[in-house]
């Protein structure tokens, strides 16, 4: 991972190139998280990699030190209702659009995970598998899916009968049984439990 990407967009004469990246599309339960981050140019930060590779415990340490090393980072969610209200991409384009929006400086371009550009206020590029690509993506990745797990785990408290804590909203064995036995929560995402609950 270099910052390859990142190096074309400034030999291009932008000035401020963030990476983008979600987490928790997939889950039952729950809101979407977005990050977006601004790095210094080149930095290299040791063990930074794809957030879906990363135990939790090195997720939680790189969170910290993103953080303090970003130049500018934001971190943005849509709840379960708007995610049942306007679907999961719309909503996952919502969260992005929120964390660009909450960046402590303005971007000029944006490198987004996947292969779908949300509506941004800037231009950018959409690299499919960035976050195993781009060390910013890499860097949003973890923030997202370390904001999102933390709310998880206060659901889990609030929750308790679902165990949010074991799956963090997945669809999993214990999550399917505890859905089945107690019914949807406030949090479910009532239009992702039609094939569970019919």
């Amino acid at each position: 991972m270099d910052y390859t990407f990142e190096n074309a967009a400034y030999a291009k004469g932008y000035t401020a190139v963030c990476g983008i990246d979600e987490a928790g599309r997939g889950p039952l339960a729950g809101p979407v998280y977005a990050a977006a981050v601004l790095l210094p140019e080149g930095l290299v930060i040791e063990g930074l990699n794809d957030s879906k590779k990363l135990s939790e415990k090195k997720r939680e340490a790189l969170f910290d030190v993103i953080c303090e090393n970003a130049l500018a980072y934001g971190i943005g969610y849509a709840d379960e209702k708007e995610i049942d209200e306007i679907n999961i991409l719309q909503a996952t384009y919502l969260a992005m659009c929120r964390a660009y929006e909450n960046m402590q400086t303005a971007c000029d371009y944006v490198l987004v995970d996947g292969n779908r550009m949300p509506p941004m206020p800037v231009p950018g590029e959409t690299i499919v598998k960035g976050d195993a690509k781009s060390p910013s993506i890499a860097a949003a990745s973890i923030l997202a899916k370390v904001s999102r797990d933390r709310v998880m785990l206060e659901y889990a408290k609030q929750y308790p009968e679902y165990e949010f804590e074991k799956h963090k909203g997945y669809g999993t064995k214990v999550h399917t049984e505890a859905l089945l036995k107690h019914g949807p929560s406030p949090i479910h995402r009532k239009t992702f439990l039609k094939k569970i609950l019919g």
